[in-house]
């Protein structure tokens, strides 16, 4: 299901978060989590400093110096992004058939039928923009814009020097010229600022917890919807 446009002269910009969205789980998560246990240095210094970091992660305003610090541990050793997204390349190859089971099909359904539409689609997301880029490629949406966190290096690891999460992911839409969204499709509250500056929000997959508090905060009548994820909420597919 998706949202509609009044036809007009324009075309409809369309822009869809990723994770939760289209890909069921936090794809950024997953790949740090994979360099981290891969290493068993990273993974006792994620575990010594989870009881410190997990709160940070756990609450909106301090989440993105928790998750830069689980990058910093996951990343170190790694000189820049270009080795980083050298790794991520050969993380996503070594993960083909796990990453395509996680994509969501009716997400991609949707995304598909905007682009057969001609609208013009972005995909606004907090992961780094190269594991989007290599996901989608392996349903040839490779070459649809992906704006997402920018990474680089300091004190010897990669860690997130602009964070595409709330209103940094609509700066960031707006400095690429998306600044006019019709339809807008996220699973978070952290994306309220997205969701409210479209037309048309369509929530999907959001947490059960947070399905009253949209219905508060956003348009009434404003699609509520589970895509296939099967721990979340919204309403359930047709015959789900």
């Amino acid at each position: 299901m998706s949202a509609a446009v009044a036809p007009g002269a324009r075309t409809p910009l369309v822009v869809f978060d990723f994770d939760h969205t289209l890909y069921d789980g936090d794809s950024g998560s997953h790949l740090f989590a994979w360099l981290i246990r891969r290493n068993p240095l990273r993974l006792l210094a994620a575990l010594l400093l989870t009881p410190l970091l997990g709160p940070l992660v756990a609450f909106l305003p301090t989440r993105r110096h928790g998750i830069s610090a689980y990058v910093w541990i996951a990343t170190f050793g790694l000189k820049g992004a270009r080795q980083f997204n050298r790794v991520i390349d050969a993380y996503v190859l070594a993960h083909e058939a796990q990453l395509r089971a996680k994509l969501l099909p009716h997400a991609l359904e949707v995304f598909a039928g905007h682009r057969r539409a001609g609208d013009v689609v972005v995909v606004a997301t907090g992961a780094p923009p190269e594991l989007a880029r290599a996901i989608l490629d392996f349903v040839a949406h490779a070459d649809v814009p992906v704006i997402g966190s920018l990474v680089g290096p300091r004190l010897g690891a990669i860690t997130a020097r602009r964070h595409c999460h709330n209103e940094e992911k609509m700066r960031m839409l707006r400095e690429q010229g998306y600044g006019d969204i019709d339809i807008a499709y996220s699973d978070s509250t952290a994306d309220l600022p997205l969701l409210l500056a479209a037309r048309a929000p369509v929530v999907v997959n959001p947490k059960a917890s947070r399905v009253a508090y949209f219905r508060q905060v956003l348009p009434p009548g404003t699609p509520i919807l589970n895509w296939g994820c099967g721990d979340r909420g919204g309403d359930p597919l047709p015959g789900a």
